[in-house]
């Protein structure tokens, strides 16, 4: 129920706020930030591990195993090399390939040479690649070998010195210890043109840099979409993620040195990087990680390798309820489950499903961004009686300790009482630093310290948050982030386009499909499915559109595209 009363001050508000928070926090969850061996950097987490459990699993790949200590050691020679390379703390080293072992070698390499970690998505193509590669200034790229040859077809566009490249597949045994997917593949004949990643850090024998870790200097630029055209590089540093995984691991999925989970998210993508590179490190615990997904492989892992954690989608829980094999796999071994609500959202129904078949209970993960390090709020202690649940509409919690929220007018930026819709503004110990090279970017986002998310809200009562949806036109396609405004500009670049408008319409299983409404130039002469082509050739495949040629497109009278009058062409 909305309150009436309008805030007196922000001061007078988030008091009000923070005195609902504290009434209504959960029992026996912290009320502060939990740091295990104090408020250090990543990587010093890292190397306190491999001195107190050298011969710990830190990840399973589908049974190759690489440990604390080897991690540590393998990360040393890598930042020895960039250092031997000439890789100076501040410069940018990209990282281009999908999950595997060598990701997290390269990733903590990078941050001991005090050098800035730029994950790649490798399902980009050309005109992504080039557009990322520039805007970072990477001059070192780690890449997987059969993207190497994409690589090369740039290499001339591009800031690259050094390229490096490994094989995905290389960890994976000859007998995997479980269902391993065909395709986790390598090809070394792919990677000609670029330096074996594996021997070269192991032949190195170069002093390690000894850089002390500045918890503020700039650590990793993840990149999100933007309404205002091509990407943005949120600048993130040791401080953001080191209260990520001091929030996440104490408070959100309570994670230790003897907890095991299983993660499949693309470490390119910043929830991939919590989960599967920044929580293990932190927490001392064991990651099986999977490749990409595939429901076979994660009920195989969890019946053999027996975790007891794992983070997910709610589409990939229903999927594995559903898979006609199922039940020849033991899942009881899973004590929390963790889901994010995309596609499908988490209901009653699912619930009680995953409970019968594995005895876990699944909770709403977190509220976040990429700009916020993507978990914001937690929702642990909510799920007696499906008291979250039975909140309305999507329950994402409660704010995690030192992280605010408010809710303003989208219009005026005036606060609104609580119970009122309105835009979520956040700020919080993890909240980037800045849009990389965009000044004017940061400005309009970030003001007196809030990040202004264009994302609709709702703070109740209890001062518990409520997501209702992006105002923003992004789109969602299997949980990929797909924003019109990128594919509009990309669009531009066809000799035959002169104008486009995308939006998405409702799809039962990828939860949006956007949709290209384009115009031609006078006599040019291709086709729908032409240009479908090009975009497959131009695109990663989630971004790829439907395309619909028409004679014009409807617009404002200040030349803006009415996006309205293209989605009831839908």
């Amino acid at each position: 129920m909305a309150s009436t009363a309008t805030p007196a001050s922000e001061e007078d508000y988030l008091a009000t706020v923070r005195a609902a928070q504290a009434a209504n926090w959960p029992r026996d969850i912290p009320t502060d930030p939990v740091y295990p061996h104090g408020e250090v950097g990543i990587t010093d987490y890292l190397r306190k591990w491999a001195e107190t459990q050298p011969d710990k699993v830190f990840y399973n790949f589908y049974g190759g195993t690489i440990t604390y200590g080897e991690l540590d050691h393998l990360s040393d020679r890598f930042a020895a090399r960039l250092a031997a390379d000439g890789v100076a703390p501040g410069d940018r080293v990209a990282v281009f390939m999908g999950n595997c072992p060598q990701f997290a070698i390269a990733f903590f390499g990078i941050l001991k040479a005090g050098a800035v970690h730029v994950p790649v998505n490798p399902m980009f193509r050309e005109h992504e690649l080039v557009y990322e590669m520039n805007d970072a200034g990477a001059t070192v790229m780690v890449a997987a070998d059969m993207l190497v040859p994409l690589v090369n077809s740039v290499r001339d566009r591009i800031t690259l010195n050094t390229l490096y490249a490994t094989g995905m597949a290389d960890w994976v045994p000859e007998t995997p210890a479980f269902h391993c997917p065909p395709s986790i593949v390598s090809d070394p004949s792919k990677a000609e043109g670029a330096e074996d990643f594996m021997a070269a850090i192991e032949s190195c024998d170069a002093p390690v840099p000894q850089i002390p870790t500045d918890l503020d200097a700039v650590a990793a630029l993840n990149y999100t979409g933007g309404t205002t055209g091509m990407p943005k590089g949120c600048v993130h540093t040791q401080r953001h993620m080191i209260y990520t995984a001091a929030t996440t691991c104490g408070i959100g999925t309570r994670t230790g040195p003897g907890d095991m989970s299983v993660c499949f998210h693309p470490l390119f993508w910043i929830a991939g990087e919590d989960m599967g590179l920044l929580f293990p490190a932190f927490a001392g615990s064991t990651c099986i990680l999977m490749g990409r997904w595939d429901a076979v492989t994660f009920m195989s892992a969890v019946d053999r390798m027996k975790p007891n954690q794992a983070g997910m989608l709610v589409d990939n829980a229903v999927e594995v309820m559903n898979h006609p094999e199922v039940g020849q796999y033991d899942l009881t071994s899973l004590e929390k489950t963790r889901v994010s609500s995309f596609v499908k959202k988490l209901n009653r129904e699912y619930r009680a499903r995953w409970k019968e078949l594995t005895g876990a209970t699944m909770a709403e993960a977190a509220w976040g961004m990429t700009e916020t390090h993507t978990c914001d709020t937690f929702t642990t202690g909510y799920q007696d009686d499906n008291w979250d649940l039975d909140q309305q509409p999507v329950f994402v919690g409660m704010a995690c300790p030192g992280t605010d929220f408010k809710i303003c007018d989208f219009e005026t930026g005036a606060l609104l009482p609580l119970g009122e819709e309105g835009e979520i503004c956040v700020r919080s110990p993890s909240l980037l630093t800045s849009y990389w090279n965009k000044p004017e970017a940061t400005a309009d986002s970030i003001r007196g310290g809030w990040l202004h998310t264009g994302d609709i809200g709702v703070l109740d009562e209890m001062g518990l948050l409520h997501f209702l949806g992006r105002r923003k036109e992004m789109l969602k396609v299997k949980g990929m982030s797909v924003f019109p405004a990128e594919l509009e500009a990309m669009l531009g670049r066809h000799p035959a386009i002169i104008g486009s408008g995308v939006v998405g319409r409702p799809d039962p299983d990828k939860g949006q499909v956007p949709v290209a409404f384009v115009t031609l130039a006078p006599g040019a002469a291709t086709t729908a499915a032409e240009i479908e082509g090009w975009c497959a050739r131009e695109m990663a495949v989630y971004k790829c559109p439907e395309v619909r040629i028409v004679a014009e497109l409807p617009m404002t009278a200040t030349g803006k595209v009415k996006k309205e009058e293209l989605a009831q062409l839908l």
